[in-house]
């Protein structure tokens, strides 16, 4: 994570969540608010104005898409996260912010601690996600896995022992390192380690690559 305060810009356009969204942050000693944008124009000029750490944005902004913003920050901001919130979690939304960059998908419920949670998750290389939107990638792939059309797809799936199958299952439900160390009463040194060999295993860089590619593997199925 950045030295100092974690920069973070915030996209919503209701205003009641923005002020919420932007309270729990500013409550927060290790972050700094630089910006609250309700639209996407204004949260493109706050990219281009501020050396932010992270994006927070909804998808649908009044004058466009926040995905448009995730992209504007990946050319503008390569080193900064973005993380989306949002009350959408059907496939397309899902799998175009992903795409864009966006490395965590929440749904518009988490409540304050969820938030500081996934945002810490997100500036440690995790990909924090609801439950739900893992449903939505894993039943994605696993259609694209009845019917594969690369060469790559046939062939043999990576061994994992049962416990990095159990926090493969824990990764895919969204839960945090300390959640799957308490879960499976191991040490919270050693879920790293699980993680990183599924992460080889699956040649996944992070959580939604991971899920990704166990889902079209038929290693998991939620």
């Amino acid at each position: 994570m950045t030295t100092g305060a974690l920069r973070i810009l915030l996209a919503e356009d209701d205003d009641p969540i923005r002020e919420r969204l932007a309270r729990i942050i500013g409550n927060w000693p290790e972050a700094q608010l630089c910006a609250a944008c309700p639209n996407l124009e204004e949260t493109l000029i706050a990219i281009g104005a501020n050396d932010i750490d992270l994006l927070i944005t909804d998808i649908n902004l009044p004058d466009g898409s926040g995905i448009d913003a995730i992209r504007y920050l990946a050319k503008r901001r390569p080193k900064a996260e973005a993380m989306v919130i949002s009350v959408l979690a059907d496939e397309r939304s899902v799998l175009d912010a992903i795409e864009a960059g966006a490395s965590g998908y929440l749904l518009k419920d988490a409540d304050s601690i969820d938030l500081v949670d996934a945002i810490k998750d997100v500036m440690a290389g995790r990909s924090p996600i609801s439950s739900r939107i893992a449903r939505v990638l894993v039943r994605r792939l696993s259609e694209l896995g009845h019917a594969p059309e690369h060469p790559e797809a046939a062939k043999p799936k990576p061994s994992l022992t049962d416990r990095e199958m159990d926090i493969l299952w824990g990764i895919a439900k969204g839960f945090t390192y300390g959640e799957l160390a308490d879960k499976l009463a191991i040490s919270r040194q050693t879920v790293p380690v699980h993680i990183r060999n599924i992460y080889r295993k699956l040649q996944a860089s992070n959580r939604s690559e991971a899920v990704f590619e166990a889902a079209r593997l038929g290693l998991i199925k939620l």
